[in-house]
């Protein structure tokens, strides 16, 4: 049987053999001996793309040094339209779909518009994904009005849309490097959606994002000159005081709205975005979040295991950890923690809220 001709594979193969310590996806030796005997089940783009989803997902430490020639061997195989659609789409049924992914996801994201040399007609990898993105954008409200499953697959696309604003990074012409204005746009309008469906897990959804991106984008709105960040603490004035959550909901959202008040946990205000640097700005990582090791040890951006100790925080979900993701069972019976939850507010957070609701009254009355 004469053996089928392959340009692609051979190059495919060769780079990711070059290098042993460079990621090899297990099945592929045995794809590639099938190959040499003449079979024609060479692993396909999918195989090999989902392969290194799957490991940079397990180990998610591995970016650093996987990445580089994952993104080589894509520029020696993606070279039609369909098969850039083709990555795009996995990469973001990836990210979406795996709750610990977005973060890395969004990371992978940003590489990959940087380091893929195709560039048709149709979109290069950024253009496709955020029209991608667009796509499940368009549903926003439908989405936020629907079933408990519907609503749990707005909420993730949500939470990495969060990411990738945070994370991609858009190069100017004179090198200059910026966010997307585009996706702070939709992240306002997705607030939106949330906030007018306010249901206990669209609440949650909007309180993780807010701790995930407040910060960021109040500094851009203010150097707008814009106020959209009071009409969103205004916004959950009027749902604290009004809508029919949970207690415990209503705990979340009346402390994050502290944290706004403390400008987000930071120092101090800092420069902007765009000219604040490690190099020029002492106080760069000081304006970080600070979050915890299991043992209590604090760790921002400055700890040079940043990536790993954050990412094993998403995994244990320390932000919300009493609180199912679909906000239905918030006190569900065997929980050795809410069971102790006592059904009077602690005196501190009743004082609080009553404090909160009669400034809000008086707001209202002016």
């Amino acid at each position: 049987m004469a053996k089928p001709q392959v340009v692609v594979a051979p190059v495919v193969m060769s780079r990711l053999s070059a290098n042993a310590p460079e990621f090899y996806p297990s099945g592929y030796a045995a794809y590639a001996e099938s190959y040499e005997d003449g079979c024609e089940d060479y692993p396909t783009l999918s195989d090999y793309v989902q392969e290194f989803l799957n490991h940079l997902t397990e180990q998610p430490g591995s970016f650093e040094t996987k990445t580089e020639q994952f993104a080589e061997t894509l520029n020696g195989w993606v070279t039609t339209d369909d098969n850039l659609q083709e990555l795009t789409e996995l990469v973001y049924q990836q990210a979406t779909s795996i709750p610990n992914f977005s973060y890395m996801g969004a990371r992978l994201c940003n590489y990959l518009s940087h380091h893929l040399t195709i560039s048709p007609q149709s979109g290069n990898f950024r253009q496709l994904l955020l029209q991608r993105c667009r796509t499940e954008y368009e549903v926003k409200d439908q989405a936020a009005k629907g079933d408990e499953v519907t609503r749990k697959r707005f909420h993730a696309f949500v939470l990495f849309l969060g990411e990738l604003y945070l994370n991609l990074e858009i190069k100017g012409t004179n090198g200059q490097v910026t966010r997307a204005d585009i996706l702070q746009v939709g992240l306002r309008e997705l607030l939106n959606a949330l906030f007018s469906n306010p249901v206990d897990d669209n609440l949650i959804c909007a309180v993780k994002l807010l701790k995930l991106t407040g910060s960021v984008l109040e500094d851009a709105w203010k150097e707008k000159l814009k106020t959209d960040m009071e009409e969103i603490i205004q916004r959950i004035e009027n749902v604290v005081l009004d809508a029919n959550c949970s207690r415990d909901v209503k705990q979340m959202l009346l402390k994050l709205v502290e944290l706004r008040s403390s400008n987000w946990g930071r120092v101090h205000a800092t420069s902007t975005y765009r000219e604040a640097t490690p190099e020029n700005d002492p106080n760069y990582f000081m304006n970080e979040p600070t979050f915890y090791t299991p043992d209590g040890v604090p760790f921002t951006a400055a700890d040079p295991d940043y990536q790993e100790k954050y990412q094993e925080l998403l995994e244990r979900e320390d932000f919300f950890p009493d609180y199912e993701e679909n906000g239905t069972d918030l006190s569900g019976a065997g929980d050795p923690y809410l069971d102790d939850i006592d059904d009077e507010m602690d005196p501190e957070i009743e004082e609080a809220y009553e404090k909160f609701c009669l400034e809000s009254e008086h707001k209202r009355k002016q």
